[in-house]
């Protein structure tokens, strides 16, 4: 098993503490659960290139199609 250190707010350490007190474990198990809970919910994240992910957005904007090597859009850039 892996170890894992975090900070907590004084108040939340406090309640946590409580709690394991409360149910007679560790304040550790009940990260843990809590934990589990959490990523049992929460859908996992977005896989895949950006241009998958962005596809829609490419192509949305009107401009010129030499934007990017033209000279001439280039003038005074960085001054």
């Amino acid at each position: 098993m892996k170890t894992l250190s975090l900070k907590l707010p004084d108040v939340l350490a406090q309640e946590l503490s409580a709690w394991a007190r409360a149910r007679g474990t560790t304040k550790s198990e009940i990260l843990r659960e809590a934990l589990v809970d959490l990523l049992a919910k929460t859908p996992p994240p977005n896989e895949g290139s950006f241009l998958e992910r962005a596809g829609a957005l490419v192509g949305c904007l009107e401009g010129p199609d030499d934007l990017s090597y033209d000279k001439k859009y280039l003038a005074g850039y960085g001054r």
